[in-house]
Formats: C-alpha cells, structure tokens, sequence
C-alpha cells in the first residue's frame, strides 16, 4: 500500500500558520507528500524546505486572483497537489495548513486505509474534526462548526476538491461514499495572537468576496475580538506532541464571557438545546454519504 499525502500553503510565517507540524504529524504514514507553495510575502518557500524530509515533494505556485470568490482559489490549490500525486499510491492523505492529526490516531487511520484498499465501494475516509477557539484550551462547541470532515481519498483522477477545499466531490459534484474512522482531526485556525487573528481575517475574507464587500463588512481593528462566539467548552484532552513548542511560546489569555457572547435567533438558540441535550443536529448539512462496512 503506498499513501500520498497533500497540503497547500502560502504566507505560513505572516499569518502562523502550524504547517510545518500540519506536514509532520502525518508524515510517519505517508511514503510522499506533495505540498504546493503558493508565491508569498514571506519565506513560507525555504519554511517547508526546512523540513529536510525526503519524501516532501514541493510544487511551486501562483494563486489566481480570479477565483478569490467564494474561497475557489483554496480548492484550485488544492487540486494542484492532488493532481501531483504519484499515480500508483492508493490513498491520499490530505490535511490542511491549520490542522494536525495526534500521533495517537495514525495506527487507526493507517489499519483503515488497509482495510479498505481493495474496497472500492469506499471512496474516502471520514474523521472527527475539532475546533479550538481562542487558545489551545478551549473548543468551539456549537452546532454550526464543522463536527467531521473527509481527510482521506482513494488516488481517482475523478476526485476532485470542492468548493473552498473542505471536502471533495467526484464527476457531476458527486459526494463521496465514506466510512468513519476513529480519528480526529485538532483544527488550530481559530487559535493565534488578537493582532495576527486580526490581520488573518482581512486576508482570509478577501478569498471569498470582493474588494467592496470586504471594505464595507470587515471592521478594520488592531485586535481580533474573540468574545463574539455563541460557546466554547474547556479542552480536555492532550495536544500531539508536534504542537508542543508552540504550546510553549503561547504568550496571550483567552478568556470566555457568556455575558458577552453572539446572541443566536430563537430558533437556533433551540436547536443548540437539541443539539446539546440530545446530540440530534438538525438540518446539519454533510459533504459525504456515509456507508457501512
């Protein structure tokens, strides 16, 4: 069996991206990865070489500024990669910039990808996704954050990234049939200085709309205010051990306050109860068909 890991990037050290531990913690279950650099204000480029690993295999790119809406430029990256891959591996291990898988999920992920190679029923693998907010102790728990996402493709030139590179689809925007495996992905987009989060935002909404949306709705602020968020809950687990240094250099405190936290509709303020109470999410929308085997 021969897996392929991909990822994108572009200005990982303006914007603190945890790439480089985003790479590593897959790697010991990847006979390659394809990383696409995008050009950057930075030395995101001489970043990912550091890494020093022979099975990094890096695509140099150029971001086309035409599909910043709707965040299609992110898909299109993403494709790059993929379309990258060596043609014989069986599956393809993607993770984005943010995001980390803990060491203690490869064995699972690694017997599922066995499992399933000569399945072709099955296109891809599902895992947990989680959301820390804030800091490193904190996860977003409401209802409207992403709860599981497809990080594992069988190698189909069919397959394809969709939309802003959350999941993908196959010919026509067919979804993808997926098995669930226990593993979880810890996603760390949400977690950096107020000033470097700020500074985040007004870039990151500039891939989604244009110049005049983004003039007139993103505030411009020094500091991103993390209190506008409906809940969070304490993290009570353990981060992978790639992410410890950056635990280390942690040098701000996020603090929740109820009191000042986004007020939901009626509506949803119930469907959150639901949610909560019953662990039903209602109308929650899923990029995948999920299969049993």
């Amino acid at each position: 069996m021969k897996v392929s890991g991909f990822s994108f990037i572009k200005n990982a050290l303006k914007y603190d991206y945890p790439v480089i531990e985003a790479i590593t913690s897959i790697l010991p279950v990847c006979d390659e990865f394809v990383i696409a650099v995008g050009k950057s204000d930075d030395d995101t480029l001489n970043y990912i070489k550091s890494i020093n690993s022979p099975k990094i295999k890096i695509i140099e790119t150029i971001w086309d500024e035409t599909l910043r809406e709707g965040g299609r430029v992110l898909a299109d990256e993403t494709n790059k990669a993929l379309n990258a891959i060596s043609k014989d591996s069986d599956w393809c291990f993607y993770i984005q910039g943010d995001e980390v898988i803990h060491e203690k999920y490869l064995e699972n992920i690694k017997n599922a990808m066995i499992k399933y190679k000569d399945d072709l029923k099955v296109d891809g693998l599902l895992f947990e996704h989680l959301n820390f907010f804030g800091s490193y102790d904190y996860i977003a728990d409401s209802r409207r954050w992403n709860k599981k996402e497809i990080r594992v493709i069988r190698n189909n030139q069919g397959f394809y990234s969709y939309k802003d590179a959350m999941s993908f689809r196959k010919k026509n925007d067919v979804k993808l049939n997926v098995v669930f495996v226990d593993a979880c992905i810890y996603h760390y987009g949400w977690v950096k200085q107020p000033e470097a989060m700020a500074k985040k935002q007004l870039e990151f909404h500039k891939l989604w709309h244009d110049d005049k949306w983004v003039d007139e709705n993103v505030p411009k602020v020094d500091e991103f205010d993390y209190s506008n968020i409906e809940s969070v809950a304490k993290f009570a687990g353990t981060h992978p051990k790639v992410m410890e240094q950056r635990l280390k250099r942690l040098n701000w405190v996020f603090t929740f306050d109820p009191t000042r936290s986004s007020k939901p509709s009626f509506r949803r303020r119930v469907l959150e109860v639901i949610y909560k109470k019953m662990g039903w999410h209602i109308g929650e929308f899923k990029n995948y068909k999920l299969i049993k085997r």
